[in-house]
This record gives C-alpha cells, structure tokens and sequence, in this order.
C-alpha cells in the first residue's frame, strides 16, 4: 500500500494494491503491520457506512470530546473528501486539503483528530466507508460551515450542482464563531 502526505502532512492518501481479473479484484483496505509502518492508527473503535446521492454534501463534522480519527473510503461511486485543520495552534489551521475519492481507484484518505471532515457525492449514487479510532460522542458532536469564506474550499459546484444539507449542516457556524480545538 502507498502512503503519501497531503498538502497538510498529517492527512494521508492511501492507494492500495487491487488485485483483479476477470472475475472481479481484491484489495486490502486495512493491514495493522503497514499502518503501524506509515504511523497511522491500528486500533479502530467504529466502522460506518453511508449512502448518499448526487449533490449531498456532508460535513464539515468533528467531535470536541474524545475526536475521531477517521480512515474513509468510497465502496461504490465517487466523492469529493475534505479534512479541514481546526486546531487553533497548528501551522496549517483553517486551511483544507481534499482528494476525489472512487471506487475505481479504491484510495482511502486517514483523517487524523483534529481536523474537521465533510465529503460531497459526485456520482449518482455513492456508498461512503469510514473507520473511526474513537466512538461517536453525540454531546460533542460539532459541525462548521461547508462553504465558509475564511475556508475557502473549492467544492466542484459545477459537478454536485447545489448542494443538499442536513439541516445541522445549512445552520452550522462559521470558523470564526466555533468550537474548536487549542
């Protein structure tokens, strides 16, 4: 499995080996051996999935309490991922990083805690996969703007069209107006 640093080091874009043929392919999406190699996480406390359609946009999530570290990959479909550094005394805060994501080339991004996570649907359809190194904490559950200017994302507006939120998403506060880490 290649590993590499993002614009931001502590993200991580991970492309495993596929394996395939005409029957079908094989890949591994986790192996505590090569993680603990590459100083990503081996212990995961929750696995997820979500299915979303085109233009969903989830995000931007993060937990104050007990933060996520989350390994998140696309099972079918395509996606636009996006780890944001909310961590007031880092070099990098307020800035993003993002990857497109498919089920094609079957990357898998590690966000670490600390950083705020959202995705958006790219495709018709998308089955979005995440390992969590800590539980869901509800009472700490946070979310910031998806479109907040002093972020800047570049979302690929013109390939979601307008986006559709949760309506914790649509009231989410600004950066600026936010809980965030020290």
């Amino acid at each position: 499995m290649k590993v590499e640093a993002l614009a931001i080091p502590e993200v991580k874009l991970l492309t495993p080996r596929v394996f395939g043929d005409e029957r079908g392919f094989f890949l591994e999406t986790f192996n505590s051996r090569v993680f603990a190699d590459a100083g990503l996480p081996t212990e995961w406390r929750q696995d997820n999935q979500s299915r979303s359609v085109r233009g969903v946009l989830r995000g931007l999530h993060y937990q104050l309490v007990e933060p996520q570290g989350k390994l998140v990959r696309v099972a079918r479909g395509r996606v636009f991922d996006v780890a944001v550094d909310i961590r007031r005394s880092s070099p990098t805060f307020g800035r993003w990083v993002g990857a497109v994501l498919t089920d094609e080339s079957q990357q898998m991004l590690f966000v670490p805690p600390g950083f705020a996570h959202g995705f958006t649907v790219l495709s018709d359809v998308a089955d979005f996969c995440y390992k969590c190194t800590t539980l869901w904490h509800p009472q700490s559950d946070r979310a910031l703007r998806w479109n907040d200017p002093a972020i800047g994302i570049d979302w690929p507006l013109a390939e979601m069209g307008e986006p559709q939120l949760a309506a914790k998403d649509a009231a989410a506060p600004l950066l600026a107006d936010a809980e965030l880490f020290a």
